[in-house]
């Protein structure tokens, strides 16, 4: 029987929720060798809507996350690790029978980090129904953060799908277009999923990978019209060291890459999730919300781990002070 941990009475009030994946990430110790060599490991909390929470704490926004993991210790340790970190987990369903997913990678920088994901014989995140999720949170919230990872399976392609239909295309509600080929059957089902949901939300992010499964186009400038005209208010296109292209009703922006001597890159895409919901949040504009979420980004390019990694609000003012954007 499943383990429920939400407390109804008491389930509005969040600034930011996010559904999808987690799990427990095991990263090396050693850097530059491959895991057969590796000697020592270090466990973090992980997946990446659970890291966009996490980053979104640490900018003092009261945060949740709607995910499932196994009756397990990793299971109980990512209930330990959100509240450490100051996000809720009532909304983190215990899957019995599945253990909870670990995740290991390895890192070459400036830019290879191949990940290997554990989520045999199924992940409880993906076993999410509609009767898990919380819509009365879900519709209150005044961010609503879905993933591409989540649609990639069903039951939780359907919880994901009622979710965003109970937002009713509310404002920010936003799409992390968040492809992942190795959990896909084919990338013509990607589109096709990840289209659907496109027609729920106001705010789509991802790289030039996934905007070409979600539109048809790896050009930033015509991704973002395409998901401009499917009724997205708010196109962010990560381009990698080009930058970031967004564009909203005030126009568009280009911001260049920040500086940053890159130690793994797994976690800057999270952490700029949550630092583009604190901007979003504190009604900055679009220049400003996508040069804090690129600086916030880039520091946790510079460290090793995803969710211990992420910034404060100081530490972002001072990397935008460093690039000579500061506020």
């Amino acid at each position: 029987m499943r383990q429920h941990h939400s407390d109804p009475a008491d389930a509005v009030g969040f600034e930011v929720v996010t559904m999808g994946r987690v799990g427990v990430d095991i990263y090396p110790h050693q850097v530059g060798v491959g895991l057969e060599d590796v000697t020592s490991f270090g466990k973090y909390l992980g997946g990446s809507p659970t890291n966009v929470a996490v980053s979104a704490a640490r900018f003092g926004l009261r945060a949740g996350v709607i995910t499932g993991t196994g009756d397990d210790p990793f299971g109980r340790f990512v209930h330990a690790a959100l509240r450490g970190y100051g996000v809720d987990d009532r909304f983190v369903v215990t899957v019995p029978g599945l253990p909870t997913p670990v995740t290991f990678c390895e890192i070459f920088p400036p830019d290879d980090f191949p990940l290997y994901f554990y989520r045999f014989p199924k992940a409880p995140d993906l076993e999410l129904t509609e009767t898990d999720v919380d819509l009365d949170a879900v519709r209150s919230t005044r961010i609503f953060w879905a993933t591409g990872t989540g649609l990639c399976a069903e039951p939780s392609r359907s919880a994901t799908m009622a979710a965003l239909a109970a937002r009713d295309r509310r404002t920010l509600t936003v799409l992390d277009l968040d492809y992942r080929p190795m959990f896909w059957e084919s990338a013509q089902a990607a589109s096709e999923h990840v289209s659907a949901a496109l027609d729920h939300v106001t705010v789509a992010v991802g790289n030039l990978d996934e905007v070409e499964i979600a539109v048809g186009t790896r050009d930033p400038g015509e991704a973002a019209q395409r998901l401009r005209r499917r009724g997205v208010s708010l196109a962010v296109i990560k381009q990698g060291p080009e930058g970031v292209y967004a564009v909203d009703d005030s126009g568009e922006v280009t911001v260049a890459a920040a500086p940053v001597e890159v130690v793994n890159g797994l976690g800057a895409g999270d952490a700029f999730g949550g630092a583009l919901c604190h901007g979003l949040l504190r009604g900055w504009d679009l220049e400003r919300t996508i040069a804090f979420a690129n600086a916030a980004g880039a520091i946790v390019a510079g460290r090793l781990s995803c969710s211990d990694a992420m910034p404060t609000e100081s530490e972002v003012e001072s990397k935008l002070a460093e690039v000579g954007h500061g506020s």
